[in-house]
């Protein structure tokens, strides 16, 4: 068994996309030395979409069980089912787009929970937009061969920087 395999590079997209979606860039990057970057691309697209299918279950049962904490993220429904009844392929293209920039889809993936998106066309939308994005990432990551390890480290740096942001936001609304 070896940490190379394609497998483990979905298996590893799957459990990003299904949580918070930090290391898909790292993971790409890296793997994209190891695999044709259209290989890493539709396999690891496949992989991070049925991740992010099983995220946006689980957001649905998080704001549809009423928790204090969760209704703070929820937009209001009235507006959102008004806004996707108006414009229902804006919104799939709006996912596709999402998914194909480095730029955050969680705003996207809330209102895709708190409207019912349909699951599989979510999923069909994300796997579209992965499919450029991830294939762009492997191919750099072909190119460039960043070291494995400077890789964890930007990864664990943004996090770090995100964490910090996020304590001296809370530290100033208790000032």
């Amino acid at each position: 068994m070896s940490a190379d395999a394609l497998w483990v590079l979905c298996l590893l997209l799957f459990a990003d996309g299904a949580t918070f979606a930090v290391f898909t860039t790292a993971l790409l990057l890296q793997y994209g030395k190891l695999h044709p970057p259209w290989l890493v691309a539709v396999a690891g697209g496949a992989a991070s979409a049925l991740g992010s299918m099983l995220q946006l279950l689980a957001l649905r049962w998080a704001l549809a069980s009423g928790q204090p904490w969760m209704r703070r993220l929820a937009p209001s429904r009235a507006k959102l089912v008004a806004a996707l009844e108006r414009y229902p392929s804006a919104s799939f293209l709006a996912l596709v787009l999402a998914r194909a920039t480095p730029l955050p889809d969680a705003p996207l993936k809330l209102v895709a929970a708190a409207v019912g998106y349909p699951v599989a066309l979510y999923g069909l939308a994300i796997y579209l937009g992965a499919l450029p994005y991830y294939f762009a990432l492997a191919l750099l990551g072909q190119k460039l061969h960043v070291p494995g390890w400077l890789l964890i480290a930007a990864t664990l740096a943004i996090l770090l920087g995100v964490a910090v942001d996020r304590l001296r936001r809370r530290a100033r609304r208790r000032a």
